[in-house]
């Protein structure tokens, strides 16, 4: 059954929100909440009370109330893959709604690249009875790139038929801009098909600018949230796009972009991206209001970027604290610590601080694609054929990388030896990627700066975004060992510190545990830890390492067939 809403704004059409049957008794419950209601749309802050009936605000009454705390908008995370967070859709909810959420705009291009259009049912199903809003997108490139190897592919016909579901609310971030600039036919034809559905289409862009910029963004690509720096942020508010500030688990850009928030009131939103269980916990969004509070940022305009352009931008069912809208709205008890005491959707409390809330723990299916065997060490050598090699430089908190130039001669094991191996002291470590879909996949080999590990090695089966094996390691012992325990398992996240193995199970597409969030998150902290003591670095290494075969964020990454020269969008080889 469908609920057709009629929005307050005149200029939003029907939108038609799915609810559970059993909902519309609860829905029929008339009650007040009073305290000093932050109103964005008219950016004033008063005191009064909420009539609320059928999972609406019938009535606002300003007046003098005894209680003391704000009433807020719910926060939206703008863009966010679920399964960054390891957890289910159902899982995330749990957690998300404790930490002021009551909606999120979600892209499943993650679990699309493993199983197709199959795995974008399998979330849909997963946060029908989530109790939180998700908003889910048609992942538009599956695979990221066309170089890149993926468990599937969704061409035009399976997007076109995503994009008619009432429950796909956009065409998911366009990845292949090349294939914008160029003209390609099957991307200007899901763009086509999302402008058909009256549906927004996400941007992924990172430094395009000047012509180039224009031509993408006049091809109806209308968001970005892959901007580093002011200017190319400016620069494509300037061609009408809205920029969506991330603060992820490891691409983190609010402190350079903050000042974008009270420049351009209406062009911004906030997203997390890519979440960490333990970030989930520990508050995201709530952090980012803290932190723009403490920048001196306007209240209203924080406010703007954290619910109401969101709504405005993909015309979404959420309320906004006005009479009409559905009573989705938290309970904070000031405007300084931003506590939260309760959390509202549809007029139905599904959080309270001082209440203890029975968790209704999914056991979903579990659903995959691995076909990887045990690799043989043999399999990691890389012999020398030339003075030099490309080098992938990490960049702290963020996705870029720097290609370096370096002599060969430094990964050396002796001047009779040709083989390549990491070089610890000067923090150069092999990394490796194998296709996890192929059964005798041969591992594609490169090297890595600024993992800082003194032993030992990381692997994981999250490797944006075709999620095939990503490993990197001091020595190949150790390789080994992480890569054929993450095999073992068919997915998951390993530890080896060259005597024992930490291990995350990942049985979901190897990218999402079914067990609850506060479970995953001490598993995946504890690997976090162990990763540190190796000699790590990084506060993210298992975020660090997933991004590095991202081959649609600059300036080189490392993919199932070698390395990948992003600037030029082509592969290249290990040897200059």
């Amino acid at each position: 059954m469908a609920v057709i809403l009629q929005k307050t704004n005149p200029y939003t059409a029907p939108q038609t929100y799915h609810l559970k049957m059993e909902d519309f008794s609860e829905l029929a419950e008339r009650f007040i909440l009073s305290g000093n209601i932050v109103d964005v749309e008219k950016q004033e802050c008063y005191s009064g009370r909420l009539h609320i009936s059928g999972g609406k605000i019938v009535r606002i009454e300003r007046g003098p109330v005894a209680e003391t705390h704000y009433i807020l908008p719910g926060f939206i995370d703008a863009h966010v893959h679920i399964e960054s967070s390891l957890l289910t859709p159902s899982a995330f909810a749990r957690e998300a709604v404790k930490q002021g959420l009551v909606a999120a705009v979600a892209d499943p291009h993650e679990i699309a690249n493993v199983v197709g259009e199959e795995g974008v049912h399998y979330m849909l199903d997963d946060a029908r009875n989530a109790g939180f809003k998700f908003f889910f997108g048609a992942p538009s490139c599956v695979p990221a790139a066309p170089a890149d190897t993926s468990g599937a592919t969704l061409d035009l016909f399976h997007v076109e038929q995503l994009l008619q579901r009432d429950d796909i609310y956009f065409l998911s971030e366009m990845m292949n801009y090349p294939g914008v600039l160029l003209g390609d036919p099957e991307v200007m034809g899901k763009i086509a098909a999302a402008k058909k559905t009256g549906k927004p289409v996400d941007g992924h862009a990172p430094g395009l600018s000047g012509d180039n910029l224009k031509k993408y963004v006049q091809a109806g690509i209308s968001t970005d949230h892959e901007c580093e720096d002011i200017c190319e942020a400016e620069e494509k508010i300037g061609a009408g796009m809205k920029v969506i500030i991330r603060e992820g688990s490891r691409a983190k850009n609010f402190d350079q972009l903050y000042p974008l928030i009270n420049r351009y009131p209406s062009s911004v939103m906030i997203c997390t991206d890519d979440c960490s269980p333990r970030d989930l916990l520990n508050g995201t969004l709530i952090n980012i209001f803290k932190i723009g509070i403490d920048k001196g940022l306007n209240l209203f305009n924080l406010l703007r970027a954290l619910s109401w352009n969101t709504v405005n931008h993909y015309n979404l069912p959420v309320g906004l604290l006005r009479e009409g809208d559905f009573a989705d709205c938290i309970i904070v008890d000031n405007l300084a610590d931003l506590t939260v005491l309760q959390t509202y959707i549809n007029g139905k409390k599904v959080f309270d601080k001082e209440e203890k809330f029975p968790e209704k723990i999914n056991k979903p299916p579990l659903i995959n694609l691995f076909n990887a065997k045990t690799i043989r060490k043999e399999q990691l050598e890389v012999k020398k054929k030339s003075g030099k090699i490309r080098v992938i430089g990490l960049m702290n908190k963020s996705l870029y990388t720097k290609l370096l130039i370096l002599p060969a001669r430094v990964l050396q094991s002796s001047e009779t030896d040709d083989r390549l191996t990491s070089n610890v002291e000067k923090d150069i470590l092999k990394v490796v990627v194998l296709n996890r879909y192929k059964e005798q996949a041969l591992p594609s080999i490169g090297f890595v700066r600024g993992f800082g590990l003194k032993r030992g090695a990381l692997c994981t089966s999250i490797a944006h975004d075709s999620h095939n094996i990503i490993a990197v390691g001091v020595d190949d012992d150790s390789l080994l060992q992480a890569m054929n325990e993450v095999i073992a398992h068919k997915g998951g996240v390993a530890c080896y510190d060259g005597e024992q193995s930490r291990f995350l199970p990942l049985p979901i597409a190897g990218l999402m545990s079914p067990e609850p969030a506060e479970v995953v998150a001490q598993q995946y902290d504890a690997l976090c830890r162990q990763a540190l003591a190796l000699g790590g670095s990084l506060d993210a290494p298992f975020m660090a390492l997933s991004f590095l075969s991202l081959i649609v964020i600059p300036e080189i990454k490392i993919f199932d067939r070698g390395l990948f020269d992003v600037s030029r969008f082509q592969p290249v080889d290990l040897f200059v």
